[in-house]
Protein backbone atom coordinates (compact mmCIF):
# COMPACT_ATOMS: atom_id res chain seq x y z
CA UNK A 1 0.00 0.00 0.00
CA UNK A 2 1.53 3.19 -0.74
CA UNK A 3 -1.59 5.25 0.84
CA UNK A 4 -2.17 5.93 4.96
CA UNK A 5 -4.41 3.57 6.15
CA UNK A 6 -7.07 4.56 8.59
CA UNK A 7 -8.90 2.22 10.39
CA UNK A 8 -12.08 2.15 12.97
CA UNK A 9 -11.92 0.11 16.17
CA UNK A 10 -14.49 -2.06 14.02
CA UNK A 11 -12.63 -2.37 11.40
CA UNK A 12 -9.66 -3.65 13.24
CA UNK A 13 -12.06 -6.50 14.99
CA UNK A 14 -13.27 -7.07 11.69
CA UNK A 15 -9.90 -8.19 10.55
CA UNK A 16 -8.37 -9.96 13.30
CA UNK A 17 -11.12 -12.32 13.07
CA UNK A 18 -10.93 -12.92 9.28
CA UNK A 19 -6.69 -13.45 10.52
CA UNK A 20 -7.69 -15.62 13.66
CA UNK A 21 -10.23 -17.75 11.49
CA UNK A 22 -13.45 -16.52 13.07
CA UNK A 23 -14.79 -13.90 11.03
CA UNK A 24 -17.50 -16.81 9.57
CA UNK A 25 -18.41 -20.62 9.94
CA UNK A 26 -16.35 -23.31 8.53
CA UNK A 27 -17.75 -23.86 5.14
CA UNK A 28 -17.43 -27.58 5.20
CA UNK A 29 -16.99 -30.46 7.56
CA UNK A 30 -12.97 -30.27 8.74
CA UNK A 31 -11.03 -32.83 7.66
CA UNK A 32 -7.02 -33.75 8.56
CA UNK A 33 -5.60 -31.21 6.46
CA UNK A 34 -7.60 -28.52 8.00
CA UNK A 35 -6.53 -28.87 11.67
CA UNK A 36 -3.10 -28.13 10.61
CA UNK A 37 -3.80 -25.76 8.37
CA UNK A 38 -5.95 -24.02 11.40
CA UNK A 39 -2.84 -24.29 13.29
CA UNK A 40 -0.14 -23.00 11.21
CA UNK A 41 -2.72 -20.03 10.47
CA UNK A 42 -2.81 -18.79 14.17
CA UNK A 43 0.58 -20.52 15.10
CA UNK A 44 0.64 -21.79 18.64
CA UNK A 45 -2.00 -23.88 19.98
CA UNK A 46 -2.54 -23.30 23.82
CA UNK A 47 -2.39 -26.68 25.79
CA UNK A 48 -4.12 -27.00 29.36
CA UNK A 49 -4.47 -29.61 32.01
CA UNK A 50 -8.00 -28.66 32.68
CA UNK A 51 -11.05 -30.81 30.98
CA UNK A 52 -14.41 -29.41 32.53
CA UNK A 53 -15.41 -28.93 29.43
CA UNK A 54 -12.74 -29.75 25.93
CA UNK A 55 -9.52 -29.06 26.67
CA UNK A 56 -7.87 -26.13 25.29
CA UNK A 57 -6.41 -27.90 22.34
CA UNK A 58 -9.41 -29.52 21.20
CA UNK A 59 -11.60 -26.65 22.24
CA UNK A 60 -9.56 -23.51 20.14
CA UNK A 61 -9.84 -25.69 16.95
CA UNK A 62 -13.51 -26.68 17.15
CA UNK A 63 -14.05 -22.76 17.59
CA UNK A 64 -12.84 -22.46 14.10
CA UNK A 65 -13.24 -25.76 12.43
CA UNK A 66 -16.87 -27.52 13.81
CA UNK A 67 -16.48 -31.01 14.83
CA UNK A 68 -13.49 -32.97 13.69
CA UNK A 69 -12.07 -35.76 15.30
CA UNK A 70 -9.58 -35.51 17.70
CA UNK A 71 -6.94 -37.95 17.21
CA UNK A 72 -6.16 -36.16 14.19
CA UNK A 73 -4.35 -33.86 16.42
CA UNK A 74 -2.69 -36.49 18.47
CA UNK A 75 -1.31 -38.27 14.96
CA UNK A 76 -0.10 -34.70 13.03
CA UNK A 77 2.06 -34.71 16.71
CA UNK A 78 3.22 -38.21 16.33
CA UNK A 79 4.01 -37.94 12.84
CA UNK A 80 6.31 -35.26 13.42
CA UNK A 81 3.85 -32.33 11.53
CA UNK A 82 4.06 -30.46 15.11
CA UNK A 83 5.87 -29.91 18.30
CA UNK A 84 5.19 -29.32 21.73
CA UNK A 85 7.39 -25.74 23.43
CA UNK A 86 6.71 -22.88 25.15
CA UNK A 87 5.20 -19.73 23.05
CA UNK A 88 3.41 -18.20 25.28
CA UNK A 89 2.53 -21.24 27.40
CA UNK A 90 2.69 -24.35 26.16
CA UNK A 91 2.05 -25.12 23.12
CA UNK A 92 1.48 -27.42 20.09
CA UNK A 93 3.33 -25.60 17.40
CA UNK A 94 4.05 -26.08 13.40
CA UNK A 95 6.98 -28.03 13.06
CA UNK A 96 8.68 -25.51 10.27
CA UNK A 97 8.50 -23.32 13.05
CA UNK A 98 11.07 -25.19 15.22
CA UNK A 99 14.32 -23.24 13.86
CA UNK A 100 12.65 -20.53 15.71
CA UNK A 101 11.87 -21.83 19.12
CA UNK A 102 15.78 -23.85 18.75
CA UNK A 103 16.97 -20.29 18.62
CA UNK A 104 14.96 -18.80 22.01
CA UNK A 105 15.99 -22.20 23.60
CA UNK A 106 19.79 -21.39 22.74
CA UNK A 107 20.01 -17.70 23.75
CA UNK A 108 17.91 -17.40 26.75
CA UNK A 109 16.71 -20.96 27.78
CA UNK A 110 13.11 -20.46 28.10
CA UNK A 111 11.35 -22.15 31.51
CA UNK A 112 12.03 -20.86 35.23
CA UNK A 113 15.13 -19.60 36.65
CA UNK A 114 14.73 -21.35 39.49
CA UNK A 115 14.37 -24.87 37.39
CA UNK A 116 17.74 -23.32 35.52
CA UNK A 117 19.39 -22.90 38.70
CA UNK A 118 18.76 -26.38 39.84
CA UNK A 119 20.06 -27.59 36.60
CA UNK A 120 23.27 -26.13 37.38
CA UNK A 121 23.58 -27.85 41.12
CA UNK A 122 22.17 -31.24 39.83
CA UNK A 123 24.16 -31.73 36.80
CA UNK A 124 24.57 -35.54 37.54
CA UNK A 125 20.60 -35.84 37.83
CA UNK A 126 20.53 -34.81 34.16
CA UNK A 127 23.21 -37.07 32.75
CA UNK A 128 21.98 -39.79 34.79
CA UNK A 129 18.34 -39.40 32.84
CA UNK A 130 19.69 -38.75 30.06
CA UNK A 131 21.36 -41.60 29.75
CA UNK A 132 18.84 -43.24 30.93
CA UNK A 133 16.61 -42.76 27.86
CA UNK A 134 19.98 -43.40 25.57
CA UNK A 135 19.72 -46.88 26.87
CA UNK A 136 15.56 -47.44 27.52
CA UNK A 137 13.89 -45.49 25.07
CA UNK A 138 11.41 -42.54 25.99
CA UNK A 139 9.82 -41.86 29.13
CA UNK A 140 6.98 -40.64 31.00
CA UNK A 141 7.60 -38.66 34.47
CA UNK A 142 5.05 -42.22 35.91
CA UNK A 143 8.08 -44.16 34.66
CA UNK A 144 10.07 -43.31 37.79
CA UNK A 145 9.48 -43.71 41.42
CA UNK A 146 11.31 -41.68 43.33
CA UNK A 147 12.68 -41.75 46.99
CA UNK A 148 14.16 -39.04 47.00
CA UNK A 149 12.46 -35.41 48.79
CA UNK A 150 9.85 -33.50 46.40
CA UNK A 151 11.02 -30.18 44.91
CA UNK A 152 9.05 -27.10 45.16
CA UNK A 153 8.21 -27.46 42.29
CA UNK A 154 4.21 -28.49 42.52
CA UNK A 155 5.59 -30.92 44.45
CA UNK A 156 7.36 -32.35 41.48
CA UNK A 157 9.61 -35.84 42.29
CA UNK A 158 13.37 -34.78 40.96
CA UNK A 159 13.46 -37.04 37.96
CA UNK A 160 10.23 -34.73 36.93
CA UNK A 161 12.28 -31.53 36.97
CA UNK A 162 15.16 -33.22 35.09
CA UNK A 163 12.75 -33.77 32.49
CA UNK A 164 11.46 -30.35 32.03
CA UNK A 165 14.83 -29.29 32.66
CA UNK A 166 15.98 -31.09 29.76
CA UNK A 167 12.72 -30.51 27.59
CA UNK A 168 13.38 -26.60 27.83
CA UNK A 169 17.14 -26.90 27.29
CA UNK A 170 16.20 -28.88 24.44
CA UNK A 171 17.58 -32.23 24.79
CA UNK A 172 14.67 -33.75 25.19
CA UNK A 173 11.24 -32.94 22.82
CA UNK A 174 7.55 -34.14 24.00
CA UNK A 175 7.49 -37.18 21.18
CA UNK A 176 3.63 -37.66 21.43
CA UNK A 177 1.02 -37.83 24.60
CA UNK A 178 -0.25 -40.92 26.54
CA UNK A 179 -3.52 -40.20 28.47
CA UNK A 180 -2.35 -36.82 28.25
CA UNK A 181 0.70 -37.60 29.68
CA UNK A 182 3.85 -35.99 28.34
CA UNK A 183 5.86 -38.75 26.60
CA UNK A 184 10.07 -38.00 26.38
CA UNK A 185 12.40 -38.89 24.05
CA UNK A 186 15.85 -37.75 22.81
CA UNK A 187 15.40 -34.84 20.46
CA UNK A 188 17.73 -36.73 17.83
CA UNK A 189 14.40 -39.72 17.91
CA UNK A 190 11.96 -36.91 17.50
CA UNK A 191 13.51 -34.86 14.69
CA UNK A 192 16.25 -36.58 13.61
CA UNK A 193 16.82 -34.46 10.24
CA UNK A 194 17.56 -31.75 13.00
CA UNK A 195 21.15 -30.17 13.30
CA UNK A 196 22.03 -27.02 15.48
CA UNK A 197 23.63 -25.11 12.41
CA UNK A 198 20.20 -24.65 11.27
CA UNK A 199 19.78 -22.19 13.74
CA UNK A 200 19.41 -18.76 13.33
CA UNK A 201 20.71 -16.08 14.92
CA UNK A 202 18.16 -14.90 18.01
CA UNK A 203 17.61 -11.36 16.59
CA UNK A 204 16.60 -13.41 12.96
CA UNK A 205 13.98 -15.76 15.24
CA UNK A 206 12.79 -12.98 17.33
CA UNK A 207 12.17 -10.88 14.10
CA UNK A 208 10.19 -13.75 12.50
CA UNK A 209 7.92 -14.33 15.76
CA UNK A 210 6.95 -10.37 15.44
CA UNK A 211 6.57 -10.80 11.70
CA UNK A 212 3.84 -13.77 12.57
CA UNK A 213 2.51 -12.41 15.43
CA UNK A 214 1.63 -9.09 13.56
CA UNK A 215 0.24 -11.60 10.34
CA UNK A 216 -2.00 -13.38 12.61
CA UNK A 217 -3.16 -10.94 14.55
CA UNK A 218 -4.36 -8.53 11.16
CA UNK A 219 -3.27 -5.27 13.11
CA UNK A 220 -1.45 -5.26 15.88
CA UNK A 221 1.08 -2.88 18.37
CA UNK A 222 4.47 -3.44 19.78
CA UNK A 223 2.15 -4.97 22.92
CA UNK A 224 0.15 -6.90 21.38
CA UNK A 225 3.07 -8.37 18.98
CA UNK A 226 5.24 -8.68 21.46
CA UNK A 227 2.77 -10.94 24.05
CA UNK A 228 1.40 -13.37 21.23
CA UNK A 229 5.00 -15.26 21.61
CA UNK A 230 5.93 -13.61 24.71
CA UNK A 231 9.06 -11.71 23.46
CA UNK A 232 10.03 -8.80 25.01
CA UNK A 233 8.60 -5.36 24.46
CA UNK A 234 12.29 -3.99 24.04
CA UNK A 235 13.30 -6.86 21.60
CA UNK A 236 9.85 -6.49 19.63
CA UNK A 237 10.45 -3.02 19.30
CA UNK A 238 13.90 -3.65 17.53
CA UNK A 239 12.42 -6.16 15.28
CA UNK A 240 9.30 -4.03 14.47
CA UNK A 241 11.51 -1.51 13.02
CA UNK A 242 13.62 -4.08 10.98
CA UNK A 243 9.91 -5.14 9.76
CA UNK A 244 9.53 -1.16 9.07
CA UNK A 245 12.69 -0.99 7.13
CA UNK A 246 12.53 -4.62 5.37
CA UNK A 247 9.34 -3.52 4.01
CA UNK A 248 7.44 -6.58 5.39
CA UNK A 249 5.20 -4.67 7.34
CA UNK A 250 3.62 -0.79 7.57
CA UNK A 251 1.67 1.23 9.84
CA UNK A 252 -1.77 1.66 9.84
CA UNK A 253 -3.74 4.62 12.26
CA UNK A 254 -6.44 3.42 14.46
CA UNK A 255 -9.44 5.84 15.73
CA UNK A 256 -10.88 5.22 18.96
CA UNK A 257 -7.74 2.74 20.07
CA UNK A 258 -4.86 3.61 22.56
CA UNK A 259 -1.92 2.22 22.47
CA UNK A 260 -0.29 2.63 18.58
CA UNK A 261 1.64 2.95 16.97
CA UNK A 262 -0.46 0.39 14.90
CA UNK A 263 1.06 -2.11 12.13
CA UNK A 264 -0.45 -4.63 9.54
CA UNK A 265 1.44 -7.44 7.48
CA UNK A 266 1.84 -6.81 3.80
CA UNK A 267 0.60 -9.83 3.46
CA UNK A 268 -2.74 -8.77 4.67
CA UNK A 269 -2.98 -5.60 2.98
CA UNK A 270 -6.49 -6.89 0.88
CA UNK A 271 -7.99 -7.84 4.22
CA UNK A 272 -7.62 -3.84 5.15
CA UNK A 273 -9.01 -2.59 1.79
CA UNK A 274 -11.72 -5.15 2.08
CA UNK A 275 -12.89 -3.81 5.80
CA UNK A 276 -12.23 -0.32 4.29
CA UNK A 277 -14.83 -1.29 2.00
CA UNK A 278 -17.37 -2.83 4.47
CA UNK A 279 -16.70 -6.38 2.82
CA UNK A 280 -15.88 -8.46 5.69
CA UNK A 281 -19.62 -8.63 7.83
CA UNK A 282 -19.05 -10.77 10.78
CA UNK A 283 -21.46 -13.94 10.50
CA UNK A 284 -20.30 -16.57 13.11
CA UNK A 285 -21.52 -17.96 16.57
CA UNK A 286 -18.98 -19.70 18.50
CA UNK A 287 -18.23 -20.42 22.13
CA UNK A 288 -14.32 -19.56 22.79
CA UNK A 289 -11.82 -21.64 24.94
CA UNK A 290 -9.96 -19.11 27.64
CA UNK A 291 -6.96 -19.82 26.40
CA UNK A 292 -7.98 -18.98 22.66
CA UNK A 293 -5.55 -16.38 21.04
CA UNK A 294 -8.24 -14.05 20.32
CA UNK A 295 -8.57 -13.85 23.90
CA UNK A 296 -4.99 -14.71 25.40
CA UNK A 297 -3.80 -11.36 26.07
CA UNK A 298 -6.47 -9.98 28.36
CA UNK A 299 -5.60 -6.39 27.95
CA UNK A 300 -5.91 -6.72 23.99
CA UNK A 301 -9.63 -7.79 24.79
CA UNK A 302 -10.84 -5.43 27.02
CA UNK A 303 -9.13 -2.67 24.43
CA UNK A 304 -10.16 -4.06 21.47
CA UNK A 305 -13.59 -5.73 22.32
CA UNK A 306 -14.80 -4.45 25.66
CA UNK A 307 -14.50 -7.15 26.68
CA UNK A 308 -12.89 -7.49 30.52
CA UNK A 309 -12.42 -11.39 30.77
CA UNK A 310 -10.36 -13.27 33.13
CA UNK A 311 -10.47 -17.08 33.89
CA UNK A 312 -11.36 -17.84 37.53
CA UNK A 313 -10.68 -21.09 38.21
CA UNK A 314 -7.43 -19.97 40.09
CA UNK A 315 -9.56 -17.56 42.13
CA UNK A 316 -10.92 -18.60 45.33
CA UNK A 317 -14.66 -19.59 45.28
CA UNK A 318 -16.13 -16.92 47.18
CA UNK A 319 -14.30 -14.30 44.99
CA UNK A 320 -15.40 -15.61 41.51
CA UNK A 321 -17.85 -13.40 39.97
CA UNK A 322 -19.11 -15.43 37.42
CA UNK A 323 -17.81 -18.99 37.76
CA UNK A 324 -14.91 -21.54 37.77
CA UNK A 325 -14.95 -21.95 34.23
CA UNK A 326 -16.51 -19.18 32.20
CA UNK A 327 -16.12 -19.69 28.41
CA UNK A 328 -16.72 -16.34 26.15
CA UNK A 329 -19.41 -16.18 23.79
CA UNK A 330 -18.49 -14.66 20.23
CA UNK A 331 -21.63 -13.46 18.39
CA UNK A 332 -20.96 -11.63 14.68
CA UNK A 333 -18.28 -10.00 15.83
CA UNK A 334 -18.97 -8.95 19.24
CA UNK A 335 -18.03 -10.51 22.58
CA UNK A 336 -21.66 -10.81 23.66
CA UNK A 337 -21.88 -12.61 26.98
CA UNK A 338 -20.01 -15.75 28.61
CA UNK A 339 -21.44 -19.01 30.49
CA UNK A 340 -19.80 -21.06 32.97
CA UNK A 341 -20.09 -24.95 31.80
CA UNK A 342 -19.00 -28.50 32.43
CA UNK A 343 -19.42 -31.79 30.40
CA UNK A 344 -20.57 -34.25 32.49
CA UNK A 345 -19.63 -37.61 30.74
CA UNK A 346 -20.86 -40.22 31.87
CA UNK A 347 -24.37 -38.65 31.95
CA UNK A 348 -23.96 -37.62 28.12
CA UNK A 349 -24.64 -33.73 29.54
CA UNK A 350 -23.55 -30.38 28.95
CA UNK A 351 -24.49 -28.00 31.92
CA UNK A 352 -24.20 -24.50 31.26
CA UNK A 353 -24.34 -23.35 34.98
CA UNK A 354 -24.54 -20.08 34.17
CA UNK A 355 -25.20 -17.93 31.72
CA UNK A 356 -24.26 -13.91 31.43
CA UNK A 357 -24.67 -11.69 28.68
CA UNK A 358 -22.76 -8.28 28.51
CA UNK A 359 -24.79 -4.72 28.94
CA UNK A 360 -26.43 -3.20 26.58
CA UNK A 361 -26.60 -7.07 24.32
CA UNK A 362 -30.23 -6.74 22.84
CA UNK A 363 -31.80 -10.64 22.66
CA UNK A 364 -33.17 -10.79 19.55
CA UNK A 365 -34.82 -14.00 17.98
CA UNK A 366 -31.21 -14.23 15.42
CA UNK A 367 -29.52 -14.29 18.57
CA UNK A 368 -31.10 -17.19 20.43
CA UNK A 369 -31.54 -19.73 17.59
CA UNK A 370 -27.83 -18.66 16.88
CA UNK A 371 -26.29 -19.41 20.47
CA UNK A 372 -28.80 -22.28 20.96
CA UNK A 373 -27.10 -24.33 17.56
CA UNK A 374 -23.94 -23.19 18.78
CA UNK A 375 -24.43 -25.13 22.05
CA UNK A 376 -26.07 -27.93 20.62
CA UNK A 377 -23.28 -28.27 18.20
CA UNK A 378 -20.44 -27.73 20.91
CA UNK A 379 -22.22 -30.67 23.18
CA UNK A 380 -22.66 -33.13 19.96
CA UNK A 381 -18.96 -32.62 19.10
CA UNK A 382 -18.09 -33.94 22.65
CA UNK A 383 -20.28 -36.64 22.46
CA UNK A 384 -22.95 -35.15 24.58
CA UNK A 385 -27.03 -35.67 24.02
CA UNK A 386 -28.53 -32.92 25.67
CA UNK A 387 -28.11 -29.52 27.07
CA UNK A 388 -29.31 -27.90 30.59
CA UNK A 389 -29.28 -24.20 31.53
CA UNK A 390 -29.54 -23.89 34.93
CA UNK A 391 -29.75 -20.02 34.73
CA UNK A 392 -29.70 -17.24 32.92
CA UNK A 393 -29.50 -13.72 33.80
CA UNK A 394 -32.08 -13.04 31.32
CA UNK A 395 -35.45 -15.46 31.27
CA UNK A 396 -36.20 -14.25 27.72
CA UNK A 397 -32.94 -15.52 27.08
CA UNK A 398 -33.33 -18.39 28.93
CA UNK A 399 -36.72 -19.63 27.64
CA UNK A 400 -35.98 -18.84 24.44
CA UNK A 401 -32.82 -21.17 24.62
CA UNK A 402 -35.02 -23.58 26.01
CA UNK A 403 -37.50 -23.68 23.28
CA UNK A 404 -34.48 -23.55 20.28
CA UNK A 405 -32.94 -26.59 22.33
CA UNK A 406 -35.70 -28.75 22.94
CA UNK A 407 -37.25 -28.77 19.08
CA UNK A 408 -34.08 -30.54 19.04
CA UNK A 409 -33.81 -34.05 20.35
CA UNK A 410 -32.15 -36.15 21.16
CA UNK A 411 -31.23 -32.47 23.10
CA UNK A 412 -32.48 -31.25 26.00
CA UNK A 413 -33.15 -27.99 28.33
CA UNK A 414 -34.26 -28.74 31.85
Amino acid sequence: MNHEINLSKQQVKQVMLVTLGLLTPPRRKAGKADVLASIRQIHNLQIDTISVVARAHQHILWSRLGSYQTKWLEELHAEGQLFEYFSHAVCLLPIEDYPLFRALMRAKFVGWDNIRDWGHKNADILEQILDHIHQNGAVRSSDFESKEPRGAWWDWKVEKVALEHLYYRGDLMIARRESFQRVYDLRERVLPTWNDAQTPEYPVAVRELIRKAIKALGVANNTWAANYFYIKKAETAAAIEQLLAEGAIFPVSVEGLKGGPFFAHVENDYLLEAALAGDLPATYTTILSPFDPLISDRGRTKDLFDFDYSIECYTPAPKRKYGYFVLPILHQGQLIGRMDAKAWRKEGRLQVIRLYLEPGIRITAGLTKALAKTLRAYASWQGLNSVVVDWADSEKLRAGLMAHLEESLPYSVK
